[in-house]
């Protein structure tokens, strides 16, 4: 549940507003995903580009749903966001912590 606060707040010090800030999330939702496909599989980092490329239309669309509900939810309150699946990215990590062998060494 940090992601989305720390993202706001950070786009804000930026000088950023709504609708910068989901275009950030939505092209951070899928480009992590896509350097783990290069990392982790092999497959070509710039065939991997080239659907991030082919995606941009769909994020567009996918950050102006989202700027729209946060103008929604200043009038309406925190009710109004939209929240399908962002909670099982948390799970996830949470899941991932106690794993034995980590994917990623930093």
């Amino acid at each position: 549940a940090h992601q989305p606060v720390v993202l706001g707040l950070t786009a804000r010090a930026a000088g950023l507003g709504p609708p910068e800030a989901a275009h950030v999330a939505a092209y951070e939702s899928v480009s992590g995903p896509a350097t783990a496909t290069v990392r982790l599989l092999g497959l070509d980092p710039f065939q991997a580009s080239g659907v991030l490329a082919r995606l941009a239309p769909e994020l567009d669309a996918v950050a102006d749903r989202a700027a729209r509900a946060a103008h929604r939810a200043r009038r309406e309150g925190p009710g109004a966001l939209p929240a399908a699946s962002s909670p099982l990215l948390e799970i996830a990590a949470e899941v991932h912590a106690d794993w034995p062998v980590r994917l990623f060494a930093s």
